[in-house]
């Protein structure tokens, strides 16, 4: 425990902040603790433990200085009766500090006191209770033991309990004071350093969690070992000893690139519930076997379209029937509930307000095993979030068109199309829902390196799961194709970053980061998050890649077989845009040119290089309502291979006004050609301007087949 403590504590900061943006008359976090005799316990070990191994600052004197803290600190009554139950589970002697028999044991139990019940808020302000996550919850920032915190309110609202352990005061909370604000607790917060694949074994042999069938299958896949995965320590070490660098300021933003400071692993599980099993296979689940699982999969037929499918006993194949099924329940990122789907700048929301979803928000995932998409969704109508749902959206379009309902706010309409192939059942186009802990009534623990989602109904990707995401235009936001940035709170983690400011992080080119991504010597990685700042990206960030770049990244599969095009979201509302030559294919290490290059500087209206501007001659024109005039402008465009930005989020929060009104946002076709499912492809940006402060812009990727961009009935929305 002590070894696993030491590494992690490096997250902690060794300078304290002294930036704080507002400064409040009062105490400190400090000075009101030890003003209180029920804290002395809590005081003393913060006075005890470092801000990090490289750090001689105790966290009492963090504590006391600049900054924006919250704080769940336990009474002392809260730390006895931790160590009663150390006493009772045999880990310590006796229950007081004496009863440890090794100082490494007392060490590690102290930081589990102290470093669990911290949050550093940075720039940003320290949470109040009115701030805290939802019901299942997480808050965006880990805790100073790189953990996240999960929040769980009772039937009464004022009932809030962090982690399930630590029932925060009705009386003493909110209290303010001059560097944050303290929420008292009657239990420590101390999540368990198990990981998902010592949970996995544990249920797989117990019953009570609720996942026991599912781990079985897990179990018999062989996955457990790879789904204890918990840090990259090569890169740990290096990060500690210098051996990788920040990168040079943004030239444009003018920020230092920063690093991540770790690279953790993570997993996140859809489970179907034991109850489910139970009532499927007319069994208790402690009679419910691997084969009886199998062969209830076997006979539903629902894989027999994939060919290749085997029946066998081999489950560690990733063909095989059984693998096939578990490892569509995976994705290598840990995805908190608050993340499932993200909601920053669609259309119409408003992040400040929080008044809940407008139009549907989608994102899809890689998942293990064998390459294929699963999809995450939310919308109002949905009344919570949903794997593989595929409403009928009023896009303007169809029956919705101007020449019958003539209703273009994109909504679900209550209608669902019809079947296209093998289902798990007849509405399966509803989706599959994401339960709450309290609705599945499953295991709810904080897992060390992974997250366990309980579902209503069968996940399975079916004929007719690929058939309905073949027929829509399926748009991925890059950071979907990098799990790191998920499992290294990289990705819109709002709360790391100022308002108004954009935060830069960057990934080096001489260690694989970024496993999905091959950079080149000469390329300067960079990611932006836009949060509050205006930006017209999807979701709020980018990436910028800058110098004479080279870069190979793999892309997710296509649903199934047929013709499709391969889009990139394009800004060109700056003069430091870039050209670069596209490759695309199967092979990373030899790809075919794909056209010709791809001028980022180009956009509907304008060109930007060298501080001019020059009229573009790519025809964007604004919509005007007259549905074959706008579609004569579009098919120009196409021509010419470019796409009017869609309608679907804005620059501004709770604005109506969407990014296809503006000519410098537009979407390029990159690529046109045959694709097959189960597939990886893999696109290659290499730059051909000999200038190094031009920078390569990415945001995000539409796979958009035949079926939707060239229908002879329906022309493809504008969402």
């Amino acid at each position: 425990m002590a070894a696993a403590m030491l590494l992690a504590l490096v997250a902690c900061t060794e300078d304290i902040d002294t930036s704080a943006r507002y400064v409040f008359e009062g105490k400190t976090i400090t000075q009101y603790l030890e003003s209180k005799d029920y804290y002395s316990e809590y005081v003393r070990l913060l006075g005890e433990m470092p801000v990090s191994v490289v750090s001689k600052t105790t966290l009492k004197q963090l504590m006391s200085a600049r900054g924006h803290y919250t704080v769940f600190a336990p009474t002392n009554d809260a730390i006895q009766s931790y160590l009663d139950t150390l006493c009772q589970k045999g880990i310590i002697d006796e229950p007081s500090w004496a009863g440890f028999r090794n100082d490494n044991d007392l060490d590690s139990i102290k930081k589990v006191i102290v470093y669990n019940s911290i949050l550093d808020s940075g720039d940003q302000e320290a949470y109040t209770v009115k701030d805290f996550p939802f019901n299942e919850h997480e808050f965006v920032l880990s805790n100073m033991n790189n953990r996240k915190l999960r929040v769980f309110i009772g039937n009464d609202p004022d009932s809030i309990s962090i982690n399930g352990q630590a029932l925060v005061s009705r009386t003493n909370r909110d209290i303010m004071l001059s560097n944050g604000y303290i929420h008292q607790v009657n239990g420590v917060i101390a999540p368990s350093n198990d990981r998902m694949g010592d949970f996995i074994t544990r249920w797989a042999n117990t019953t009570g969690s609720g996942y026991r069938v599912m781990s079985k299958l897990i179990v018999a896949c062989n996955l457990v070992d790879t789904l204890n995965a918990y840090r990259d320590e090569a890169w740990e070490m290096l990060y500690l000893t210098g051996g990788v660098k920040d990168l040079p300021k943004h030239t444009s933003v003018g920020q230092v690139g920063t690093i991540p400071q770790h690279r953790f692993y993570g997993f996140t599980l859809f489970a179907e519930t034991d109850s489910f099993w139970e009532e499927k296979l007319g069994k208790p689940v402690e009679e419910i076997t691997v084969e009886d699982v199998c062969k209830f999969l076997q006979e539903s037929g629902l894989f027999d379209y994939i060919q290749g499918t085997r029946y066998d006993t081999e489950y560690t194949n990733e063909m095989n029937v059984l693998n096939q099924f578990v490892t569509y329940h995976l994705l290598p990122q840990r995805i908190g509930r608050e993340k499932l789907v993200i909601h920053y700048n669609e259309l119409g929301y408003n992040i400040s307000a929080s008044k809940g979803p407008t139009i549907p928000i989608m994102d899809y995932y890689q998942t293990m095993g064998l390459p294929r998409l699963l999809k995450t969704y939310e919308s109002r109508e949905s009344n919570g979030i949903y794997l593989n749902r595929f409403p009928r959206l009023r896009n303007g379009r169809g029956q919705f068109g101007p020449t019958r309902e003539n209703v273009n706010d994109y909504h679900e309409s209550g209608q669902f199309p019809p079947l296209k192939g093998s289902s798990v059942w007849s509405e399966e186009n509803h989706g599959v829902r994401i339960l709450t802990y309290s609705e599945a009534g499953t295991d709810d623990t904080n897992i060390a390196n992974g997250i366990v989602y309980p579902i209503d109904n069968l996940l399975v990707c079916t004929e007719n799961v690929c058939n309905q995401m073949g027929s829509q235009r399926i748009r991925i936001d890059a950071c979907c194709l990098m799990p790191e940035l998920m499992n290294n709170d990289v990705r819109q983690n709002c709360a790391y970053y100022s308002y108004g400011a954009p935060n830069v992080r960057a990934f080096p080119t001489d260690y694989p980061y970024i496993e999905s991504i091959k950079i080149r010597e000469g390329t300067l990685f960079y990611y932006l998050q836009g949060y509050m700042s205006g930006y017209h990206n999807l979701q709020g960030d980018e990436f910028n890649i800058i110098g004479r770049y080279d870069f190979t990244m793999k892309l997710p599969p296509v649903p199934r077989a047929g013709q499709y095009e391969v889009r990139f979201g394009v800004a060109t509302g700056s003069y430091v845009r870039s050209m670069a030559q596209v490759y695309f294919g199967t092979n990373p290490e030899s790809m075919p040119v794909a056209g010709i290059p791809m001028d980022l500087r180009l956009g509907g209206l304008e060109m930007r290089a060298g501080n001019q501007v020059t009229p573009s001659n790519v025809g964007w024109e604004a919509d005007t309502g007259d549905e074959e005039y706008d579609e004569r402008v579009n098919k120009a465009m196409r021509t010419k291979g470019f796409m009017k930005a869609p309608n679907s989020w804005t620059n501004q929060l709770g604005s109506s006004n969407s990014i296809r009104t503006f000519h410098y946002m537009t979407r390029r076709i990159m690529v046109s050609a045959y694709l097959y499912p189960h597939q990886n492809y893999y696109i290659r940006f290499k730059s051909v301007l000999d200038q190094e402060a031009k920078e390569f812009y990415m945001d995000y990727f539409e796979y958009t087949s035949k079926e939707v961009y060239d229908s002879p009935e329906e022309l493809e929305d504008i969402w």
